[in-house]
């Protein structure tokens, strides 16, 4: 009897040896949402004139040059630069860079990192979200932060992948952006349906306007209008953003390695 006893035993704690890794492993790969994503993948590039007025200030790239491992989990590698062009340094030198980290599965952000460089402001500012233990990790400290938080650049990948078939003008999209050591709303107001030309040919787009209170592009948190291809690639064909010197516009120029189908080109 003891005999049986001790070989049950076994079998019991061999079984709990097999089953919980995987138990757990599923447990660990299902904690986070995934969300639907026909817009992007790595490899996407978008090139843009920068505008001041009529005069081509600068120019300006949205990137994913590649995968990487984050916190265990993989994340698309989001770059955004902005330069004038050396004609325009003499009035008014812009060199800006954001990087986030934006993970595949759930699209919401690991890393921040903003580098701005405008005149003669600068300002550096980093985070680190762990998005599991709900914190903001920053050079200043650690903050508390609701799950799924963005930053600027995440909060824009992010609403690429939306639905606004269904919106009227007017309506909202609620999203938390974290910037510095605070949660911020950061609203996504459809603007509704436009037209526009540009150099990288002529789109039907939506209009879309997030609504940002802190931690926005470029120096001054002005008003942004985003004009994006009305298809499954939502790219920004047009971005309108408030800066110290007045207002800018950056203009499609190019893209390339663009996963949605582009189908709201004109011919």
């Amino acid at each position: 009897m003891k005999s049986f006893l001790k070989i049950k035993y076994v079998i019991v704690v061999l079984i709990i040896i097999i089953i919980a890794p995987s138990s757990f492993n599923a447990q660990n790969k299902n904690e986070f949402r995934k969300q639907p994503n026909n817009a992007f993948r790595k490899g996407e590039i978008l090139t843009f004139d920068v505008k001041y007025g009529f005069v081509t200030a600068g120019v300006a790239k949205f990137e994913i040059p590649d995968i990487k491992k984050i916190s265990g989990r993989e994340a698309y590698h989001v770059v955004f630069e902005v330069n004038t062009v050396p004609g325009f340094d003499m009035f008014y030198k812009v060199r800006d860079r954001y990087e986030t980290y934006l993970d595949v599965e759930g699209l919401f952000p690991w890393r921040f990192e903003q580098h701005i460089r405008e005149g003669k402001y600068t300002r550096d500012f980093s985070a680190f979200f762990d998005q599991r233990k709900g914190k903001a990790k920053t050079s200043e400290g650690q903050y508390d932060i609701p799950k799924y938080i963005n930053d600027i650049v995440s909060a824009f990948f992010y609403s690429r992948t939306l639905d606004f078939s269904n919106l009227k003008v007017g309506d909202r999209i609620p999203l938390k952006n974290f910037y510095k050591n605070k949660v911020y709303d950061l609203d996504v107001v459809y603007h509704g349906k436009e037209t526009i030309k540009v150099e990288a040919g002529e789109f039907n787009c939506i209009i879309v306007e997030p609504l940002v209170q802190e931690g926005g592009l470029f120096k001054s948190e002005g008003s942004i209008m985003i004009w994006l291809s009305n298809d499954e690639a939502r790219i920004p064909v047009r971005v309108k953003t408030k800066v110290i010197v007045g207002a800018i516009d950056a203009d499609l120029t190019g893209y390339s390695g663009v996963y949605g189908k582009l189908t709201s080109k004109r011919k």
